[in-house]
């Protein structure tokens, strides 16, 4: 075998090797679709919607002065919110 046949018969394997990971993503982002639109059909997806519910909060308005102590109080109450909500 020349070098020349062996680099053709390794471009050839490369893109078939390319060629069919590409084709099994493609089937599987299809799969996942058509399951996600199933799990919308049959309504068992309630826990993320009843998940993704806004919440509002105030944060005090600080007068232009950069307050440690009110900055730390408002990272704090993040955190524990996070918390409640994730744990």
């Amino acid at each position: 075998m020349t070098i020349a046949v062996m680099l053709e018969q390794s471009g050839v394997l490369t893109l078939l090797g390319m060629g069919i990971v590409f084709g099994f993503l493609i089937i599987m982002i299809i799969c996942i679709s058509i399951l996600g639109k199933v799990i919308q059909a049959l309504g068992w997806d309630q826990d993320v919607q009843q998940a993704t519910v806004p919440v509002t909060a105030t944060v005090p308005m600080v007068s232009h002065t950069r307050n440690d102590e009110v900055i730390t109080a408002v990272i704090t109450a993040a955190v524990t919110e996070y918390r409640k909500r994730y744990s």
